[in-house]
């Protein structure tokens, strides 16, 4: 690959301001941000704490009080009050304009109901991805992969610890916590969002948020909105689903995994019952209203003492979850991750049904099995690396590997693309055989390779014909499969 000089993004600008980003050579260009009304976040803070103590004496003597109920009175006695704030600033000589109220409603609601300050970024479809260094320093990442940085989300870091252990508590189907002794924290936020904390191992509280632009997504889409796979990859992954073909998905962080299990997701018949299991919701194909059935199951941190197993009580993991599943009659189980000893039962399942699927983290296709091996060896001193291997031959159909190559620090964009597919056939002498379906063509995008063998009776069945890959697996070098169009990169090849 050619040699690309690559120069450092530029220090936080001092005043905060998301005006900002680099360009291709290193240098700073002004972008024209959409900016809100001013908010004076000490008025917010006066005028939160004055609505928490009516709101607590209004409810004092209610019981079953719903989280609704609680709301909507919360903002209503928060309407009142910054009506009469804005009153006395008024009266003062200093006028409000009904802009400046409304951002000040807003941020009072958000403080006392959603993510404080964070609740500004998380209404903008614009972001994909926020990372949060300490209480004021803001990188935002768009959608059209500009960088920018943005204003404060907190006064001090402590103060941002306190508004995340708050909605640690609060946020989610199971609670979480974010503490001392657990000083980290990965949960899914109310909008969708995953929202990773880790702070006291870190010189400063370090927040980064995931936003989930493509909770709704096709295979079609991937092909004809965001170019990711072609029309060969697209029928023949729609035969895979319709077949119940088992299937990995891996690739890099960001590289699109959960994207694709949403859109190989969208395959499944309305009607068919299955389940996902996710450390924090993310998936969210149970909310989409496209999968009535989906049953989604979400792992529980534990918070009391440890039990003769070493676990905390209440703790649920995924590992224990899995052997529940395969009770429910259903034919397919999702995983939103394999990431630790869960690989065993998931593996186990895969074994005994048809559809299921997961993604995994690995640098690269030839290194997939390797991972699932080293993630299989930490079961417990039973597992063996042999007879992780056999249970991989016999669970795993395909592994679909995506690749993501990141051009935003030459002024690109993130392209992102499957590179390739692999049948994994079995055992055979002790060695595990697969075979390349789709592989790298010339821009690394993935063509046709060889004609599937062990799935080969399944796509027929389904009324696929594998035949159709033999004339371009044919054409050697000039293979590009049915890609349209090139793909564009600022790095080129050499």
């Amino acid at each position: 690959m050619a040699e690309v000089s690559v120069r450092q993004l530029p220090p936080v600008p001092p005043n905060g301001n998301g005006n900002h980003r680099a360009a291709a050579g290193g240098s700073t260009v002004t972008i024209d941000e959409p900016r809100r009304p001013g908010v004076d976040y000490a008025a917010v803070r006066t005028l939160r704490t004055q609505v928490s103590k009516e709101l607590t004496e209004k409810l004092r003597d209610l019981t079953n009080v719903s989280l609704e109920y609680r709301q909507a009175e919360g903002e209503r006695i928060a309407s009142r009050m910054v009506r009469e704030h804005v009153d006395a600033r008024m009266q003062a000589g200093e006028p409000v304009t009904p802009a400046e109220e409304a951002a000040l409603l807003d941020a009072v609601a958000a403080d006392m109901f959603g993510v404080g300050r964070l609740q500004l970024l998380l209404d903008r479809p614009d972001i994909v991805n926020i990372h949060i260094l300490g209480c004021d320093r803001v990188r935002i990442e768009h959608t059209d992969g500009r960088i920018t940085f943005g204003d404060p989300v907190a006064d001090t870091d402590e103060d941002l610890v306190s508004m995340l252990q708050v909605l640690a508590m609060r946020a989610g189907a199971t609670e979480r916590s974010l503490s001392s002794t657990k000083p980290w924290l990965d949960m899914q936020l109310p909008d969708g969002s995953r929202l990773t904390v880790v702070y006291q191992v870190s010189v400063r509280p370090y927040v980064t948020i995931r936003r989930h632009t493509l909770m709704q997504v096709t295979l079609e889409d991937l092909r004809d909105k965001y170019g990711a796979i072609d029309d060969l990859l697209c029928q023949f992954l729609k035969a895979a689903m319709a077949a119940g073909l088992n299937i990995m998905v891996a690739g890099l962080a960001d590289a699109g995994k959960t994207t694709m299990l949403r859109a190989l997701a969208g395959e499944i018949p309305e009607k068919e019952q299955f389940v996902v299991l996710e450390e924090s919701r993310e998936l969210g194909l149970h909310s989409t209203g496209a999968h009535p059935w989906a049953m989604s199951l979400e792992a529980r941190e534990g918070h009391g003492a440890r039990g003769a197993d070493g676990r905390p009580a209440g703790e649920v993991t995924i590992a224990d979850l899995i052997p529940l599943t395969l009770r429910m009659s259903v034919q397919r189980i999702i995983v939103g991750e394999v990431r630790s000893r869960e690989i065993v039962p998931m593996l186990q399942a895969m074994a005994t049904s048809k559809g299921s699927m997961c993604t995994i983290h690995a640098r690269d296709p030839r290194s997939v099995m390797d991972r699932v091996i080293e993630l299989a060896l930490q079961h417990g001193a039973e597992m063996k690396a042999d007879l992780a291997r056999r249970m991989a031959a016999g669970a795993i159909d395909l592994i679909l590997y995506l690749t993501v190559e990141d051009e935003t620090k030459l002024g690109g964009r993130k392209l992102r693309y499957v590179s390739e597919i692999v049948e994994v056939h079995g055992m055979v002498d002790d060695q595990l055989v697969t075979t390349t379906v789709f592989g790298p063509g010339p821009d690394g995008r993935a063509v046709p390779r060889n004609m599937p063998e062990r799935v080969r009776d399944a796509l027929r069945r389904v009324g696929y014909d594998p035949r159709i890959l033999t004339a371009y697996a044919q054409q050697g070098e000039n293979n590009r499969g049915a890609w349209t169009h090139e793909l564009h990169r600022i790095a080129r090849l050499a």
